[in-house]
């Protein structure tokens, strides 16, 4: 493996995330880790600015993990482990880098005289709530730092383990604006165990919803990705709106499947083993680039929100922090091409 892209230092590369020689490479012999690797590192920054071409509704974030054991077969993030020489298919969901110092180096970053407390998202590269977290336990230390300096945040995840945070979540929310979002793009069991393999199930995800509504904190569910072909008929779209109301969510934004370099070649490898009738009709669907096109987009967003009024719910209000899909951090990966993401 290559740190180089990293760990670099000099005056014209971007500021180094670690040192070369504070790699700790480390398996776990338990059914949770089996064939998973983790590189155990010291960060040297941990609160990155996102680009400035994004159109993300938030400007910092937070990332203590890179690489994800979720495993979803379509995830944006997959071209980041290029950077590393890290293979964007399997060694994605099984070569883990794990920011160890991380809860410490975000109290001395918010303590910073520069730091003026704007709002921090977290989840929005990779999920901070992944199988990993279970043996790191790094969002304990991060949601205490947050807490302790009254720093608003949001959270998006797949994960149940945030479950385990719940009191450190409400503790948060007394001092702070806070925001919590669950991702849950379809019901379709069947669908769910090819397409996102490392996942708690869409079940259980929506059981994260409703705890956490019933303590006290209103979490939102971004319905993402909604898959072409595959979770985007009206009455896949009605169920899972309907499902996501009976949660008690708070809002409902759905977000339809982007296919960016080095997540596109590993979906497309999927979608040829698993619905050999559908990659041809990716290539017209996505022939402009990585994103569906506008009209699609649009109808998808406007079936979603005709149910969702229907059961109840709406999307996210203006001027709230939505938690979606980041750019690639600037001080931790090349500079992106400028944004395309449409938000819906």
């Amino acid at each position: 493996m290559r740190w180089d892209n990293l760990t670099r230092d000099d005056k014209a590369a971007t500021p180094a995330l670690f040192a070369a020689d504070a790699v700790t490479t480390r398996t776990f012999d338990t059914p949770e880790f089996r064939g998973i690797t983790f590189h155990e590192i010291r960060a040297r920054s941990i609160i990155n600015r996102v680009p400035g071409a994004s159109r993300m509704p938030f400007e910092w974030t937070v990332n203590p993990y890179r690489g994800c054991t979720h495993a979803c077969v379509y995830c944006f993030a997959r071209k980041t482990h290029s950077y590393l020489d890290l293979d964007t298919g399997l060694g994605f969901d099984s070569q883990i880098v794990v920011k160890t110092n991380a809860p410490e180096l975000l109290r001395r970053e918010l303590a910073s005289r520069r730091w003026t407390g704007e709002h921090i998202a977290m989840g929005t590269n990779v999920d901070c709530y992944q199988r990993a977290e279970g043996r790191y336990q790094l969002m304990p230390g991060i949601l205490t730092a947050l807490a302790e300096r009254a720093n608003p945040f949001s959270i998006l995840t797949k994960g149940t383990l945030i479950l385990r945070d719940l009191e450190l979540l409400r503790r948060a929310s007394r001092v702070t604006d806070i925001g919590v979002s669950v991702s849950v793009g379809f019901t379709d069991g069947e669908l769910w165990r090819t397409v996102e393999p490392g996942t708690p199930s869409p079940e259980r995800r929506l059981d994260v919803v409703r705890t956490l509504s019933a303590h006290g904190i209103p979490c939102g569910v971004l319905m993402a990705p909604v898959i072409p072909f595959l979770s985007d008929s009206p009455e896949q779209l009605r169920a899972t709106v309907r499902a996501i109301a009976e949660a008690g969510a708070t809002s409902v934004t759905p977000l339809v499947l982007h296919l960016r370099p080095g997540a596109r070649e590993w979906f497309t490898t999927w979608l040829t083993h698993h619905h050999p009738r559908l990659p041809r009709r990716y290539d017209a669907l996505y022939e402009g680039g990585s994103y569906a096109p506008k009209w699609y987009q649009r109808r998808i967003t406007g079936m979603v929100h005709d149910f969702a009024a229907e059961y109840g719910i709406g999307p996210y209000a203006a001027g709230t922090h939505r938690n979606v899909p980041e750019e690639p951090d600037v001080r931790t990966d090349p500079p992106p091409q400028p944004a395309q993401l449409t938000l819906l």
